[in-house]
């Protein structure tokens, strides 16, 4: 071997002496051992962060099936991973109609009144903002969990009014712990004047109401009375007891993913819903606001569901 050969061999030993502590030497089974461990917890780790959920056009979501929803401002999020799946002008500020009782469910219930306790009907919960009718007379009586389940199954006025007057401070101290119970939630857009829904001021987003949504969904209460089918209530004083259906027709069809939802209509508003529904053990929110026809936000839902069902397999 020349000299310089020699020399070149001297370098490279020394260079692996540089890197290795004096006197220790790394065994190849240790070596492949790091080296599996390392890539078996890459593995690991793509494994542990799934794909974020989104709609597919195979499943008919594309351009043109989107440019038929009806509603104004369309919000859909899958709670899971907060992941907004499409939306629609989601931060316009429009009337909500009586989409307002789920947040007058929230504060009634945080109130904690006896909820056994019974509650009358009275002039002041009449409306004067739209001069509507209701099945429920002044004087009739019922238990707070009888107008609470009906003011969000049935959309019934009148109860909503009777839980919002019956309220430390009355009805000006229930619409204003409506208004910090939204600004607790972060819902920014959001304000309400009563607790019916019934004037156009009562004003949210698509966006902001899916935190609503969220919130109300901790309530048992809420998703069960807001997810009944039939209702049938006694108000007392020698009335005939009274029979309630839902006013979301998907719950009346028997639509059993739905696990909460509100519908809400005046003609500032047009025709709205919210709904949390579980797709393949998924919870997913979705808001639809200002539908002109009668059954175009129902419509708008049963759309949207089928992109989520066939996506989110």
């Amino acid at each position: 071997m020349h000299a310089s050969q020699h020399a070149t061999q001297h370098r490279r030993q020394a260079a692996r002496n540089a890197r290795e502590p004096r006197g220790v030497r790394r065994p190849a089974a240790v070596t492949a051992q790091r080296n599996a461990t390392s890539t078996a917890a890459s593995r690991t780790a793509a494994h542990a962060s799934p794909r974020s959920p989104r709609l597919l056009a195979r499943c008919g979501y594309t351009p043109r099936s989107r440019a038929l929803l009806r509603a104004k401002a369309v919000y859909v999020e899958d709670e899971r991973t907060h992941t907004v799946l499409t939306e629609k002008q989601a931060d316009r500020v429009m009337p909500i109609a009586s989409v307002s009782k789920l947040m007058t469910a929230v504060v009634s219930l945080d109130a904690k009144h006896a909820l056994n306790a019974p509650l009358d009907v009275t002039v002041q919960d009449q409306d004067f903002d739209k001069f509507t009718g209701s099945r429920l007379s002044v004087g009739s009586r019922l238990s707070r969990h009888d107008m609470l389940h009906i003011a969000l199954m049935s959309s019934e006025n009148r109860a909503a009014a009777a839980l919002s007057r019956d309220y430390a401070g009355g009805r000006p101290g229930f619409v204003a712990a409506m208004n910090a119970k939204a600004r607790e939630l972060g819902m920014r857009h959001t304000s309400f004047v009563n607790g019916t829904g019934l004037s156009p001021h009562n004003v949210s987003t698509a966006r902001d109401l899916s935190l609503l949504v969220a919130a109300a969904s901790r309530y048992p209460l809420i998703r069960a009375y807001s997810t009944d089918r039939a209702q049938v209530v006694l108000p007392g004083g020698g009335r005939a007891r009274l029979s309630y259906v839902n006013s979301n027709a998907l719950v009346r069809g028997g639509d059993r993913s739905i696990v909460l939802q509100k519908t809400g209509f005046i003609n500032e508003a047009g025709h709205c819903v919210v709904v949390r529904m579980r797709v393949h053990d998924r919870p997913v929110d979705i808001v639809v606001l200002g539908a002109p026809g009668a059954r175009d936000h129902i419509a708008d839902v049963e759309r949207i569901s089928r992109w989520l069902h066939c996506s989110l397999r």
